[in-house]
């Protein structure tokens, strides 16, 4: 019925509606068959085998209940022994019977190391088609894409090869570097500024400074800016405002700074360049040399219809410095995607960031609901941070529900079954269903689970957190100090944005706060950022888009006058718990007054790319 995935022209934008129209309208039946052939390709796999034996011959409703009873939900560690074997040599076959080609390292981590999602070449077409859904989605709310390009900034990243010899790598690092990207056929609506050449750039410097380069100088061909998160696009515009003078200079006089040494990169963005051009290089500089750069985008790209990024979870603490600079242009979140899967497309791509909604393509992976309720019977984007731990959050998995079954305001926990021998697996993300498109569920994004700290692409968890701090806090005591409290949020008000810890100290003798070690404290911080995971510190280190971690020693009593704030908004003294995130910003003002010494990291973190123990 739509599988595997439709071949069609992108450039046919009724033709992708009416793909997307069969899609949704056939929710239900195209489900049941994702998972008929799934079931079908993988029965024989050691994973599967292990839990019963199904004939598929007949797929109906009882099968459907056999693999729902005999296959169990499971998170990352039930399936982490499958992985690294895989890593270390064995077979796809532990876990699919298609080859197993690379593993897409995720964002969420175990042990402190990304987490590894197998992929397979069909994977990538997959992939391809989701991509190429977009389109028609966008050519029916904004006119005439196809008459300019996209100035998109897209970036790889490091990445390793297992003992298996496959590759372990971004699930968009893994895109970009495919025959699919790579070698993709021209679609008139989706030209970009920045050549290939720059995108696979390795090292992301020079990548930056060549993507903004080339959009610079097609300036007047530019229709919509953007890139993968809202983070990444604001890095590139304040990389903009540290090198603008340098990116005129070579406008003006034709000729790419000496330090872009990657060769395909200089010879790609030199083509572009061409000839010195005074008047665009004077025209740049009297826009970026201006008293605000409030509403930059349209004063230097005046042709652009919107920017596309993803400004829903995490990513939605952009939103006001976005608007900032954007002089009013739509924010546009057009996919929901991960490592494990690509999801769902948001069929209104206009609306406002708060509305943002995605529709779950039934054809992608076959999905399940575990219903998630708060124990107060309400659920909000931010209860995660404001004291409410996981163990508040009830989940049900006799009540684990299909694609077509959620209702509608109730809030869920994504399971997937994928093509790529993820079984039943608990991604993670809580998702609220805010209505259908024909028969198909609509979803707001509210949360990823755990994660009370996100800048970037790192997702740092409670317990990460308070391991962290743990270490760190050991410096202090031998200097007389106790840490009694501490909590942290994510400071974006700076690009790059980063990690703020509010820490309230006890002396154990007669020391004060003012006796603190400067140097100490400073110690502390980069103990905090040593002792976070592998995503972290690469941001901090390889990616730079993460700033150095901040603590802010607050006076005795800060915490108490914290809680006094939150029962007087509501909370329960009997249940309140410190929360380790805090998002209310008259919290953080609050804490924020008794701040008595603030201190930085000096020093970058460790890192280099995550390995793989071979097992002898």
């Amino acid at each position: 019925m739509l599988l595997p995935p439709p071949h069609y022209d992108p450039n046919d934008n009724e033709a992708g509606m009416k793909l997307l129209e069969d899609l949704t309208t056939n929710a239900y039946q195209i489900q049941l068959q994702v998972l008929k052939e799934i079931l079908t390709r993988n029965a024989k796999t050691e994973y599967l085998e292990g839990y019963f034996n199904l004939n598929i011959g007949h797929f109906d409703v009882d099968a459907l209940q056999v693999f729902k009873k005999n296959v169990p939900v499971v998170n990352y560690e039930d399936i982490k022994p499958y992985i690294e074997r895989m890593a270390n040599g064995e077979p796809s076959d532990i876990i699919s019977a298609q080859p197993i080609t690379e593993f897409l390292t995720s964002s969420g981590t175990s042990g402190g190391q990304p987490k590894m999602m197998p992929s397979t070449d069909e994977d990538l077409e997959r992939k391809t088609f989701f991509y190429n859904m977009l389109i028609p989605v966008m050519n029916k709310y904004v006119d005439d894409l196809d008459k300019g390009k996209a100035m998109y900034f897209l970036f790889v990243k490091p990445e390793i090869r297992t003992p298996s010899g496959l590759m372990a790598r971004p699930v968009l690092t893994s895109y970009y570097k495919s025959n699919s990207f790579r070698n993709r056929p021209f679609n008139r609506y989706n030209v970009y500024t920045s050549p290939d050449e720059t995108i696979l750039c390795p090292d992301s410097k020079q990548s930056m400074y060549c993507q903004l380069l080339c959009g610079l100088v097609q300036r007047d061909e530019v229709l919509r800016v953007g890139a993968v998160f809202a983070s990444a696009f604001l890095r590139a515009i304040k990389f903009l405002e540290d090198y603008w003078k340098e990116l005129c200079s070579n406008i003006r006089i034709g000729h790419v700074s000496d330090w872009i040494t990657d060769p395909s990169c200089r010879n790609a963005v030199s083509l572009i360049l061409g000839r010195a051009n005074q008047d665009l290089a004077n025209l740049i500089e009297n826009e970026c040399g201006g008293e605000s750069w409030e509403g930059i985008i349209k004063k230097i790209w005046p042709r652009t219809k919107y920017i596309e990024v993803i400004v829903t979870g995490s990513m939605a603490q952009y939103i006001p410095i976005l608007e900032f600079y954007s002089g009013g242009l739509p924010l546009v979140s057009t996919m929901y995607a991960s490592s494990e899967c690509y999801f769902g497309i948001n069929f209104k791509p206009l609306c406002k960031p708060s509305d943002v909604s995605y529709t779950l393509l039934p054809n992608m992976a076959y999905f399940e609901f575990l219903p998630v309720e708060k124990s107060n019977g309400e659920l909000t984007q931010e209860f995660q941070c404001n004291g409410i731990s996981e163990q508040d959050c009830q989940h049900d998995e006799t009540e684990i529900v299909d694609l077509t079954n959620v209702k509608l305001g109730h809030c869920y926990e994504l399971v997937v079954t994928t093509f790529t021998g993820l079984y039943r697996y608990r991604v993670g993300d809580i998702l609220m269903v805010t209505g259908f498109h024909n028969n198909a569920p609509q979803f707001w994004f509210v949360h990823r689970k755990n994660v009370i700290l996100s800048i970037d692409t790192d997702k740092t968890n409670e317990e990460d957190l308070l391991k962290a701090v743990t270490e760190a806090k050991l410096l202090i005591e031998p200097l007389g100090f106790l840490l009694t409290e501490y909590t942290a949020y994510a400071d974006t008000c700076s690009i790059p944005g980063h990690y703020v810890l509010f820490w309230e100290l006890k002396s154990k003798g007669s020391n004060n706060l003012s006796e603190l070690d400067t140097d100490i404290m400073e110690q502390c911080c980069s103990r905090v950022e040593e002792s976070l995971d592998s995503v972290y510190r690469r941001c901090r280190k390889k990616d730079n888009s993460i700033g150095p971690l901040e603590i802010r020693v607050v006076k005795d009593g800060t915490f108490d006058a914290l809680m006094d704030f939150s029962v007087s908004q509501g909370s329960s003294v009997n249940q309140y718990k410190t929360p380790r995130c805090i998002k209310s910003e008259e919290a953080i003002n609050l804490l924020d007054s008794k701040v008595v010494g603030r201190f930085f990291s000096k020093r970058v973190p460790s890192w280099e790319p995550f390995g793989i123990t071979v097992n002898k």
